[in-house]
């Protein structure tokens, strides 16, 4: 059976759990925006609107191999069932709050970093999954079909966010976003999987984390892999983080315009994904990465120095392009360099490197942004990007899985 970049929903569970993920993502990053831009109207200095972003992101950081250990020990179906109920709460938590008014500062941040620590344990556990859903011609398609419904997602979410925020209210994002998680509930207690055979002389729960961490050592492909992500997510963080101010002070816009901006990355982050099968057919992970990472730096300069609307959304589409570009390629080279027995570990080190460069470059890029301005600061960030690229050439990605 031949493979093309619409092979994995061929698989029915596949096709469901993908269906299932994205009705949550659109609400998911609605919830995202609506939480950054409600910090925008309690305190609107860069350091506490980009602490939103790392609040959602330093949990992860932190808990993800742990995470990624549990996942390998247990029954990912069920673990996910539980998390999804969790954070089903926390949204509507926060949704009621602001309905009643009652939501200040640390509170908005405090739900945020619970939200953070289940997709902790989610983001690995579900990265985890994908090799079990399709078969193993399938595998690249469908990680990259994933990154494409989280980009469709990010697509609509926010702009459909802001327009609810200015239509209906900050409350209503949160309230939709704890409606959507019972899609993956509903689809997660619908796929039926044999759980994975759990091994004879499975070793004590901090051994095995230590037995993760000793095949990343050994592991050069992953190594490369984990540099190469932190330097692209380090400095490619910087928008991410300061999105909500360069919609509000850059481009002079409300809610619905940091929403359109959202979805414009989105817009472009779907776009690039459709190519992506016929570039790195053509030219490779380290090439395609390439592309993304000067597109970044692109788009960093584009933020920076336009002040129109419209330039504004053409540089979000760049940009959401770029991020795909980069994203998707280090996913793939992570998936591919790590075996079936240390999967869900070896995705938590790839995604403590994602998500610990996104928290931690929030808090650097908003306090240079504090004290410099925003324009200097995205400048800086794009001159980073392009000596991340430089740095880290020499460290070829992996290209196929090993036999």
């Amino acid at each position: 059976m031949s493979t093309s970049a619409w092979s994995p929903f061929r698989h029915r569970n596949f096709a469901l759990l993908w269906g299932a993920s994205l009705v949550s993502n659109i609400g998911s990053w609605m919830h995202d925006m609506a939480a950054s831009w409600f910090m925008t109207t309690l305190d609107s200095t860069p350091f506490m609107v980009a602490l939103v972003q790392s609040a959602s992101t330093l949990p992860v950081c932190l808990l993800a191999l742990p995470a990624g250990t549990l996942a390998d020990r247990m029954d990912r179906r069920r673990l996910l069932i539980v998390v999804q109920v969790i954070m089903l709460v926390l949204a509507a938590a926060l949704g009621l709050l602001a309905f009643a008014g009652r939501v200040a500062e640390p509170m908005l941040l405090a739900i945020t970093f619970g939200m953070g620590l289940c997709t902790a344990v989610m983001s690995p556990t579900w990265q985890s999954i994908i090799p079990r859903l399709v078969p193993a011609q399938d595998l690249q398609p469908a990680v990259a079909l994933h990154a494409v419904g989280v980009n469709i997602s990010r697509a609509i979410g926010p702009a459909v966010g802001g327009f609810i925020i200015v239509a209906m209210g900050i409350a209503w994002p949160f309230m939709i976003n704890a409606a959507s998680f019972l899609a993956v509930i509903a689809a997660l207690w619908l796929w039926r999987t044999t759980p994975a055979e759990p091994r004879k002389d499975q070793p004590s729960f901090l051994k095995s984390m230590r037995e993760g961490l000793s095949h990343a050592a050994q592991n050069q492909a992953l190594k490369n892999t984990l540099v190469r992500s932190v330097l692209f997510y380090s400095f490619g963080s910087a928008y991410w983080a300061l999105l909500p101010l360069i919609a509000r002070e850059q481009l002079h816009g409300q809610a619905s315009m940091f929403g359109v901006l959202t979805g414009c990355i989105g817009a472009g982050a779907v776009g690039g994904a459709l190519l992506l099968p016929r570039l790195r057919q053509r030219y490779g992970l380290d090439r395609v990465l390439t592309m993304g990472i000067l597109g970044t730096v692109a788009s960093l300069a584009g933020f920076a120095l336009f002040h129109a609307p419209l330039l504004g959304m053409i540089t979000a589409l760049l940009a959401g392009a770029s991020w795909i570009a980069g994203l998707s390629s280090l996913n793939v080279a992570a998936q591919l360099a790590v075996p079936d027995w240390v999967r869900a570990r070896g995705m938590a080190l790839y995604t403590t490197a994602l998500y610990g460069c996104l928290a931690l470059g929030s808090m650097l890029w908003g306090q240079i942004a504090t004290r410099f301005s925003l324009a200097p600061t995205l400048l800086l960030a794009a001159g980073g990007a392009l000596a991340g690229l430089l740095l880290g050439q020499h460290r070829r990605l992996q290209a196929s899985r090993p036999s």
